[in-house]
């Protein structure tokens, strides 16, 4: 093949074709494409502001749904670091830091709600199916990223109160099932903690403790507890009691374990390091309306909490799940005598 050099020196020439054309056509396609771009940026931001001054109600649902999808997508690309570093380091779940664990976990759950909802909105237009959603069913069709700020503040008061409808049952379970424990100084020790929640009292951790052989067998291991005790545990995770009994404790020891090992977890990262709002999801998640608490409040029941769950063995996770209820139920009666 041979080359000359152009008399203008614009551009070499290969068999009389030249460089340039090719170079400029290229360069031609990606300024088309930064202008489309930013074309679209334009026009996109005169409709929210038009959306924002016209139909303010309506923008609320737009916005929430544009930006709860960004953060979706970029959950995905952060929990694939995450699995992609367990893969190529063989790293296990529970030997995560706290911060990945509580990702995994969080989204997880997350997608067992979004699942439905991505798959709604798949279909031409169907994404207005997805704004009635939104507006009618938020709290139960819609992950928090699809909730508004004022949404997220109501909706976990909502779910908190849910699960703290079960707390008395639960301590009449614990109750009832004292009937059936041999050991005499078990068997006072778990009635007198009993008496002690029904009457407004904060235990101590040290009265937790005492019962903690109780919780690795018979009558209240996390698979040898009677049914209807283990469906009134079933909302203090948020999970539904409507499945065969096999299931629900299948469900509830997978649950268990993993708030165990995301304890140690977070033993080992250290709560002091956690941000504010990393703390008050800490207690939340552990059983405690975090949202009327003080963050120094939520600072010393957490510090409760990892000491009590420090101790546990795995045979004994039973515990972890009723010590949501015993931690929690009277935590605020204490703090407002």
């Amino acid at each position: 093949m041979e080359t000359s050099k152009p008399k203008d020196n614009s551009c070499w020439v290969f068999d009389e074709l030249p460089l340039c054309r090719y170079y400029s056509s290229s360069k031609s396609k990606l300024g088309i494409g930064q202008k489309l771009g930013s074309r679209l940026q334009v026009a996109n931001a005169k409709y929210e502001r038009f959306l924002q001054r016209h139909f303010p109600r309506f923008y609320v649902l737009y916005h929430t749904f544009t930006k709860g999808f960004r953060l979706l997508f970029q959950d995905v690309r952060e929990v694939k670091v995450i699995k992609t570093r367990m893969l190529t380091k063989g790293i296990e779940f529970k030997d995560l830091p706290y911060r990945d664990m509580e990702k995994l976990r969080q989204f997880r759950r997350d997608m067992t709600k979004a699942i439905p909802l991505l798959l709604i909105s798949i279909p031409p237009f169907a994404n207005y199916l997805v704004f009635v959603l939104m507006y009618f069913f938020p709290r139960q069709l819609l992950i928090p990223h699809f909730w508004t700020p004022q949404q997220q503040t109501d909706f976990q008061k909502v779910n908190h109160a849910h699960r703290a409808q079960q707390y008395w049952a639960v301590l009449k379970g614990l109750e009832s099932a004292g009937s059936h424990v041999k050991d005499g100084q078990l068997k006072r020790s778990l009635l007198d903690l009993c008496n002690k929640m029904q009457s407004g009292v904060h235990p101590n951790i040290s009265d937790i403790q005492a019962i903690r052989n109780l919780f690795s067998g018979p009558p209240l291991g996390i698979k040898r507890m009677n049914a209807n005790h283990m469906r009134h545990l079933c909302p203090l995770f948020f999970l539904t009691s409507y499945l065969p009994t096999p299931m629900i404790a299948s469900r509830l020891h997978r649950h268990t374990l993993e708030l165990l090992q995301l304890d140690r977890s977070l033993s080992r990262h250290g709560q002091h390091r956690l941000e504010d709002s990393e703390l008050r999801l800490a207690c939340y998640v552990r059983g405690l309306d975090s949202g009327g608490l003080d963050i120094n409040q939520c600072r010393e029941w957490l510090s409760q909490w990892l000491q009590l769950s420090s101790r546990l063995r795995e045979s004994e996770a039973s515990l972890l799940v009723h010590t949501m209820v015993l931690l929690s139920a009277n935590y605020l009666t204490r703090r407002n005598e």
